[in-house]
Formats: C-alpha cells, structure tokens, sequence
C-alpha cells in the first residue's frame, strides 16, 4: 500500500508542533508539501522580516522528518526551500480611507454558518459599547446586509462623486447590495471584483470612525486576498459552528490570515446549542464546544458561544438584529460581551 497518505499526515503534524517564538505552528508558512517516489518536497514561504526565524525551523524540520521517514522504514530524501515576499498587509495611502482607528474582519471558511449575522450584530454591540462604527459588505456575491438592515435604498452622492454611507441602528453601512437588484446575480470575474472592492473602499465617504467592521464572504479567495493586500487590518475574527466540516473550513481561514500577516483576535462559536423555547431542553444539534477546542489547540482567544435561537431568525428575517430589537435579551448581552472582548484586543 502506498505510504504517502499516511506520510502527508505525519509531516503535517511534526510542523504543527514546530512553534514560532510568537507561538505559531511552522505549518502556517507551508505552500507546498509533494510525495513522489523517493523524494518529499516541501516549500515554506514567509516575508523577510521574519526569514531568519523561518529559515531555522525549517532546518529544524528537516532533521524531523527525515527521523520521522526512517523510524517507519522508508528511505526518502528530504527538500525543502523557502521563498520570501514582501508583507501583503501593506496600508492604503491616506486618500483612500479618511482616520479609521480599527479595521477587524468577520471571516469564515464555509457559508451557512451566520457569519454576517453575527457581524451585523457585533456592529450593533460595539455600538452600544460607545464605538462609532462602520459595516462594509464585502460578500461581493451575496450581500446579506440589506436584508439584515432592511435598507432597499440606494446610497446618495456627494459632488465629488463619493457615496455616502447610509446610516442606521447608528451604523454607517456599504454593501454592493444597495446599489443591485436582490434578485440580480452577479456574474462577474475576479477584476470587477477587485474593482468593486475598491471603489467601496476609496470611493465611499466614510467618516471618522473608532471600527470598521468588514462582512467577509466566506472561504479564501480573492477578496480576502484583496482586502488584506490593500487594507491595514487590525485583526481577524472567525465564526464557525461546532461540527467538524465548518471547523476544518475555519482553521483553513484563520491561517490564511495568519500567513498574510493579520492577527487572529479569536473564534466565535454560532448556533452552539439550542434551548427549546418550551421546555428549556437542550439539544446540541451541530455538536458543542468544537470551536473552542480548536481556539485551544491553534492557541487563539475563545470570544464565546451563540445559541441557536428562534428570535435571532426571526429578528433578521425582518431585518431588526435582536442586539437593536431586545437589547436586554441575554443573547444581546452575549454579543456585547463578545464586543468588550474585541475592544481589549
């Protein structure tokens, strides 16, 4: 039987174990691992600010895995190489965002798991925390902040041609969603994308504010790559549920950011469990407690758990976040405390 499955887990969990001085696993830089006949290939890319740190654990997981290749009996030569780049995280001139004190992204690596819920509401809980902030739709093809703000109306602009965000909940927002149709797909290919991006970012007015907080869309494809290549962010934060398919997808999030150079300020676990409104029985229907399993294991914050709830359902569907709709409700307080963990970050 071919060795090379067992193998590709093998060396991946010696990397993992190779820690960086700011206690990062070595895998996070990995590119390339390749098995093929008697040679295992592997490339590490990293910026040149951190090459020489680099540039000794990969020395160090050579001499590992060619021990960890001999003790199960397999003569392969080991290769590895490391290529440097210039750090992506670079910010945009001041002509493109006016003073934005913190800029945090709401990513996750699968849909389906309320990502833009919890970053509506999260906006909303800063809010009432005292930030003044702003929420940038980024899910290019499928923008859910018009419905989950209820705003069907297009954004005015300013004789110099910027759009003004429009306003609500004490929310200055920007979505492509305000300027399409809900039932107009689109069809476009990586530029336009980039191009929209852009625009939403330099082209909109947005005022002095203490948070920008950015939608993602989910996975890690181009416009993850463009807003970090193209925006100073402050941190990351990734929203998955509990079951294990949405946990492998969130690891794989949260070391992209990671690899570019954006600190993670921690996981949140959505539809945790949920609390039957009747009986008060409690069914942990997507499991329970994964994500801060995998908080403890990548050693990143743990920001806390959102139930599966009827009321957020139905307060979205009518385009009130419950943290505005009840504020008092001890969901609402959950989002808060979320929020306070953010602004200690």
């Amino acid at each position: 039987m071919p060795p090379t499955i067992l193998q590709h887990a093998q060396i991946r969990h010696v990397l993992e174990h190779i820690l960086t001085e700011d206690q990062q696993p070595l895998i996070n830089w990995l590119t390339l691992l390749k098995i093929e006949e008697n040679k295992i290939q592997l490339i590490f890319e990293t910026t040149p600010e951190r090459a020489k740190e680099i540039e000794s654990l990969r020395q160090k997981s050579n001499t590992l895995i060619k021990k960890l290749i001999e003790e199960m009996g397999f003569s392969y030569q080991v290769h590895s190489l490391l290529t440097t780049h210039r750090s992506s995280t670079k910010a945009l001139p001041p002509k493109f965002l006016p003073p934005i004190k913190s800029i945090v992204a709401i990513a996750s690596g699968k849909g389906g798991v309320g990502k833009s819920t919890t970053a509506t509401n999260l906006a909303i809980a800063l809010s009432q925390l005292g930030q003044k902030v702003g929420l940038l739709d980024a899910d290019i093809y499928g923008p859910s902040l018009p419905r989950l703000f209820s705003i069907f109306n297009k954004p005015d602009v300013k004789e110099d041609k910027k759009l003004i965000p429009i306003q609500k909940y004490e929310i200055y927002c920007m979505s492509i969603g305000f300027m399409v149709a809900e039932e107009s797909p689109l069809i476009w290919r990586g530029p336009m994308v980039h191009s929209a991006l852009q625009q939403m970012l330099k082209d909109v007015a947005w005022p002095k504010l203490d948070i920008l907080v950015i939608d993602m869309p989910p996975g890690t494809g181009d416009v993850h790559l463009t807003i970090c290549q193209q925006v100073k962010l402050a941190g990351a934060i990734i929203v998955s549920t509990p079951q294990d398919l949405a946990l492998i997808d969130a690891c794989k999030g949260l070391r992209m950011f990671q690899r570019v150079g954006v600190p993670v300020w921690g996981i949140i676990e959505n539809m945790s469990q949920f609390v039957c409104p009747k009986c008060g029985h409690i069914s942990e229907i997507f499991s329970h407690g994964g994500a801060r399993f995998e908080a403890e294991k990548l050693q990143v914050p743990f920001l806390g758990e959102i139930p599966l709830d009827l009321s957020i359902r139905q307060y979205s569907d009518q385009g009130i976040p419950i943290t505005t709709a009840d504020p008092q409700s001890s969901i609402a307080k959950t989002y808060r405390d979320i929020g306070q963990k953010i602004l200690n970050s």
